[in-house]
């Protein structure tokens, strides 16, 4: 998409996802035999990085992964994605989350059980990690896990006017600190500020505290976004959903790279939902790599 390859920063969750793939959800004390297994890393940020280095860019991870098999898994599993992996708590052990997936095929829709950062305490970064995690970076992506590892990115990352992406799975405590904090909310349709009703109130009190750009994915429907004086909606492709496991992530990182790569804003989020909607398409953790960096950009004149 760009011969620059413009390098982006990815602050938060790196996990490792064991997923299986079933025609059916097991029931209670019952066993069912999976018709594909998949060992991968997971995580927001670790996902959308892996997306970001797939459409060509230089992806960097910033987490918490401490020692342990698990956590070298991890790190070796992204690192063959293309992500440089900086682990901010070397000295945690057997700290690397895991996850349980199912992935039903009939519909492609995903279940998770799954550890995150909640059980671990992750150390700001030194100004020196800082400095090298943010040298040359033409944005930053955050996913409200590992929380000072986020504060210090965010502020750090404001003092140099790079600009910022928030994944807004849920909300967390965090999120006071960082909506508003970080340039542009890209949330899925279920994620609430305390006290939204809707996406719309929501979109409008992250804009109130101060970010400039609020979206609402909806998974087949279409993307809802607000500025301070736009509003409007942008129509994803509607494809045969096989697998949509992390679909949301690479939406994230689709839309990382096209900021980076300095496209409009409908632009952005029409490219984004291309690329997620091509992943759901294809079966398995990282099947769709090579497919995604074909996806056309379409550059076209702001409105």
């Amino acid at each position: 998409m760009n011969e620059a390859r413009p390098r982006g920063l990815f602050a938060g969750l790196a996990t490792l996802d064991v997923i299986h793939r079933v025609s059916t959800r097991p029931g209670p004390d019952e066993k069912v035999t999976a018709e594909a297994q998949f060992v991968a890393a997971g995580g927001p940020a670790a996902n959308a990085a892996v997306a970001f280095a797939a459409l060509g860019g230089k992806a960097v991870l910033a987490t918490a992964l401490g020692r342990g098999t698990i956590a070298e898994t991890i790190r070796s599993e992204l690192r063959g994605s293309g992500v440089e992996v900086i682990d901010l708590a070397p000295d945690l052990e057997d700290a690397a989350p895991v996850s349980a997936v199912t992935v039903l095929s009939t519909t492609g829709e995903r279940s998770v059980i799954g550890g995150d950062a909640a059980g671990l305490t992750a150390p700001r970064p030194t100004d020196s990690h800082l400095r090298e995690l943010l040298c040359d970076a033409k944005v930053v992506l955050l996913d409200g896990h590992h929380p000072e590892i986020a504060r210090a990115v965010l502020g750090s990352a404001r003092d140099r006017e790079i600009p910022t992406v928030l994944d807004a799975g849920r909300w967390k405590p965090i999120m006071d600190v960082l909506v508003g904090e970080v340039g542009e909310v890209i949330a899925s349709a279920a994620f609430r500020t305390p006290g939204a009703a809707d996406s719309a109130e929501t979109a409008h009190e992250v804009l109130r505290r101060g970010s400039t750009v609020a979206a609402a994915t909806d998974g087949p429907g279409p993307v809802r976004w607000w500025t301070r004086s736009r509003s409007g909606a942008v129509a994803v492709p509607s494809v045969g959903a096989r697998d949509t496991l992390g679909a949301g992530d690479v939406f994230h990182g689709a839309y990382a790279f096209a900021l980076a790569s300095d496209l409009g804003l409908e632009e952005r989020l029409r490219y984004a939902g291309e690329v997620a909607a091509l992943r759901t398409s294809m079966v398995g953790p990282r099947s769709w790599l090579r497919a995604i960096a074909d996806v056309p950009v379409r550059r076209e004149a702001s409105k």
